[in-house]
């Protein structure tokens, strides 16, 4: 178990080093309720989730703090689309224009308004999803129609592998898109980049292991029985 002491350093190095225009969302994926309650009580209450079942279990048993906020940050699934729009507020992960249809249908069906990140690509990469540039500003006028939904920003990640020069010139790319379509927020920038998204203008960084150290592993499975 990381020790309270580790989490407590971590976070007073990033409050230090973040301006009062950039928020840190703690990525706690992966990461046990204890540790969440550990950040709450160091002043932390915006958490980052990719995975719904992991997510509700967690919301569920801290339902005993103050109201804490709530980001989908992994994949959306569709079939995952209506618990995710149940349980959180903002997603920074659409990466589709039918995928913002769907979310926007079923905020509309349970009566919530959210809070969207459209994810970009900006870099040719083939691990990653997301609008490209010219994909984006032809369905901009469909997006900006969703009334069900509030376009929060954009969020990028850069590909594996580009050097810090490579990095902070593809999130001021992405910051300078964000500007041309009146939006105001700007997800970029996690464990191993976040320095640069901050010189770039992000206004949220998702600090996963650079904050509450590695992931707990998993306990093995058990050897099956042997046959009777």
């Amino acid at each position: 178990m990381i020790p309270g002491s580790y989490l407590a350093d971590r976070l007073a190095y990033l409050r230090r080093h973040l301006p009062p225009s950039t928020r840190l969302l703690a990525v706690s994926k992966g990461q046990p309720v204890e540790r969440i309650r550990t950040a709450v009580g160091l002043g932390q209450f915006s958490f980052g989730e990719s995975r719904l079942q992991e997510a509700m279990a967690k919301q569920d048993a801290l339902r005993d703090l103050e109201p804490l906020d709530w980001h989908f940050i992994g994949r959306l699934q569709a079939n995952k689309v209506r618990g995710v729009v149940r349980r959180f507020p903002t997603i920074h992960s659409i990466d589709t224009l039918r995928l913002a249809e769907r979310v926007a249908r079923i905020a509309d069906e349970e009566g919530v308004k959210t809070g969207i990140m459209l994810q970009v690509k900006l870099r040719l990469d083939p691990g990653k999803t997301g609008f490209e540039l010219a994909e984006l500003r032809a369905c901009w006028p469909r997006l900006e129609g969703m009334k069900s939904l509030s376009l929060l920003g954009l969020m990028t990640i850069p590909p594996a592998g580009l050097v810090r020069e490579d990095r902070s010139r593809l999130f001021a790319d992405c910051a300078a898109l964000a500007s041309d379509l009146g939006l105001e927020q700007l997800s970029m920038g996690m464990s191993g980049d976040w320095p640069e998204a901050v010189e770039a203008g992000s206004t949220w960084i998702r600090v996963g292991s650079g904050l509450f150290g590695p992931r707990p592993t998993p306990p093995a499975a058990l050897p099956a029985s042997p046959s009777a």
